[in-house]
């Protein structure tokens, strides 16, 4: 098993497939901004209420497709924040099976400290880097 402490399970949906057969490789991105956003939920950090809350966007995404994804498969994905730089945070995952196995993806979103009301680029707060630390059980 992946050594990520967050694991979230997605249900493939008929509509994530495209026309080979396979859930098409954008729904993928879906997947990730989905465990993202509840991991970051859980954590008090995003309210879907109030999205002007959100303390960042998304700056870079990186996806590797290993293996299709087929409708019916058991998929979790695992995540975990790796880095946190001046203004950026780094989220890894990896796209696996109910057990681990098979390996669908592993990828990176960048995430940047931004300010939605000023539309710009921020620091990384020491309380955001706290919580992150805590959360992953490491320090930033």
């Amino acid at each position: 098993m992946s050594s990520f402490k967050y694991h979230y399970p997605i249900q493939v949906r008929l509509a994530d497939i495209d026309a080979y057969w396979h859930v098409n490789n954008t729904k993928f991105l879906v997947y990730l901004e989905d465990a993202r956003s509840r991991y970051m939920m859980e954590m008090g950090l995003f309210d879907p209420e109030n999205i002007w809350k959100l303390p960042v966007i998304v700056g870079d995404v990186h996806c590797r497709y290993l293996a299709p994804i087929f409708l019916g498969d058991k998929v979790i994905i695992s995540m975990g924040v790796t880095a946190i730089s001046f203004k950026t945070i780094t989220f890894t995952y990896e796209i696996t099976g109910e057990n681990g196995t098979p390996l669908y993806a592993t990828a990176e979103t960048i995430m940047v400290a931004y300010d939605y009301n000023s539309k710009k680029s921020v620091p990384v707060s020491a309380e955001l880097r706290r919580m992150f630390s805590e959360r992953e059980g490491k320090e930033f």
